[in-house]
């Protein structure tokens, strides 16, 4: 349990007005899911308690589902972060960049925005902690063509799983829900058959619209692994990305015969990740002549 997450027993035991004060943001700007989930209390569960508030958004009447919906914020909307997000809007989607794009990007997201707005009349709604700015807009691209029930549903699931998220950040419980993803590596120095330690490892996330950017930079441990996910604890988002490995300075320390300069030096292995909920293993195989890898789990 971190510091800002209250134990479900809490949940459990509070008046309705606590539960719901507390609870009230995970479906954003929508306080009466929470007021419906608190009549199913105790929960087991914080996977319990999330399929009560899921209840609660099924069973309520379109008109409703339509005001959840339109509760939301447009991405990258610059009036309405003037205006003030919520909090958990505002760090969602910090998190993917939204507060950081270029001008090239801005226009991306203005253009589709409004495009999605006007057929369908409510903001295009996706769990932004899920994807890059890159797969954001191939969504928006793709889902445009659908028809207004399709969009409904879709905005739902997308909420969904937005609350999944916000209610997971939140609270603690024995239990955990399924929105946590994870992306490792190791270095296998075929050469000699041993794992590579020390080997420099960069983890970036490629952009066709603004700036390539830097998620992590690390070291392989003795293992040839790193002692933590390149990431971990959080949806991988779909993208693309480019892991980067700096190896000649390893074989040089191996007193391995080598070209001067070394015919490898910086590795460029470059992927996508399709499944934010999944674990993807992405190794290099490597000599001073020749590198490998392949997809693993």
């Amino acid at each position: 349990m971190t510091a800002a997450q209250t134990p479900l027993a809490d949940l459990n035991a509070c008046s309705k007005a606590d539960f719901v004060a507390a609870l009230g943001n995970i479906f954003e700007y929508s306080p009466w899911i929470a007021e419906k989930a608190a009549g199913a209390r105790p929960f087991a569960g914080v996977v319990q308690l999330f399929e009560a508030m899921k209840a609660a958004v099924e069973r309520a009447p379109p008109e409703l589902r339509l005001a959840l919906i339109r509760a939301h914020p447009d991405l990258a909307d610059k009036t309405q972060r003037a205006a003030g997000l919520t909090a958990e809007s505002g760090a969602e989607q910090n998190s993917v960049g939204l507060d950081r794009l270029s001008d090239a990007e801005y226009r991306a997201f203005e253009r589709v925005n409004n495009a999605y707005r006007a057929k369908f009349g409510f903001p295009y709604i996706v769990c932004v902690r899920r994807h890059t700015k890159e797969s954001i807009l191939r969504d928006f691209e793709r889902r445009l063509p659908n028809g207004v029930t399709t969009e409904v549903a879709n905005s739902i699931g997308e909420i969904c799983r937005i609350a999944a998220l916000r209610l997971d950040q939140l609270v603690a419980s024995g239990d955990r829900l399924p929105v946590h993803g994870r992306l490792s590596t190791h270095v296998l120095d075929t050469h000699s058959g041993k794992p590579a330690a020390g080997i420099p490892v960069e983890l970036i996330e490629l952009s066709a619209f603004g700036e390539n950017r830097v998620v992590t930079r690390t070291l392989t441990n003795h293992d040839g692994r790193t002692d933590q996910p390149l990431i971990g604890g959080r949806p991988v988002p779909i993208g693309d990305y480019e892991l980067r490995f700096k190896v000649a300075a390893y074989f040089a320390s191996k007193n391995v015969p080598m070209s001067d300069p070394p015919f490898l030096d910086s590795i460029p292995l470059r992927f996508s990740v399709s499944e934010p909920e999944g674990h993807l293993h992405v190794p290099l195989l490597v000599t001073p002549w020749s590198y490998a890898t392949y997809r693993g789990s």
